[in-house]
């Protein structure tokens, strides 16, 4: 009868040993976050616009003096937005290093991933509507009366 061969043995100084690629600290890991969001911010332009119109639907939030219930919304949709656009920023990254070259593949990975981010603004856009459109009908027949 053959038996098992045993468990293999692991060294105590590798079972504290860190994963090559993890970051070191909590704090490292923070760092490397900002830095990706650092980079989204100064790299992508459709980031950089969606952030602009945020920073409008913010504004506007402020001088409608919108419902608490109207900032949980506004918030959660320039987050996922926000986060769809750093999603597709790390898909592209991640499939020109797989596939340099053109692969249809690569290109329905990216082009799934940017229609990802188009599906999200356009949410936002419908929400924006919802929330703000009422309230700037009612300025302009206001003013217009």
């Amino acid at each position: 009868m053959i038996s098992a061969p045993p468990p293999p043995r692991l060294r105590p100084e590798s079972a504290h040993r860190p994963h090559p690629m993890r970051a070191p600290t909590l704090l490292a890991s923070m760092r490397f976050a900002w830095s990706g969001l650092v980079y989204l911010l100064r790299t992508q332009r459709n980031a950089q616009i969606h952030c602009v119109i945020a920073l409008l639907a913010i504004s506007c939030g402020f001088g409608f003096a919108i419902e608490r219930f109207e900032w949980l919304v506004l918030a959660v949709t320039i987050l996922i937005v926000l986060a769809a656009e750093g999603i597709n920023t790390a898909v592209e990254a991640a499939v020109d290093l797989a596939s340099p070259d053109f692969h249809p593949l690569a290109k329905i990975a990216k082009d799934v991933a940017a229609g990802t981010v188009l599906l999200t603004a356009i949410g936002a856009v419908v929400i924006g509507v919802m929330i703000f459109l009422p309230r700037i009908w009612d300025l302009l027949v206001r003013g217009l009366a």
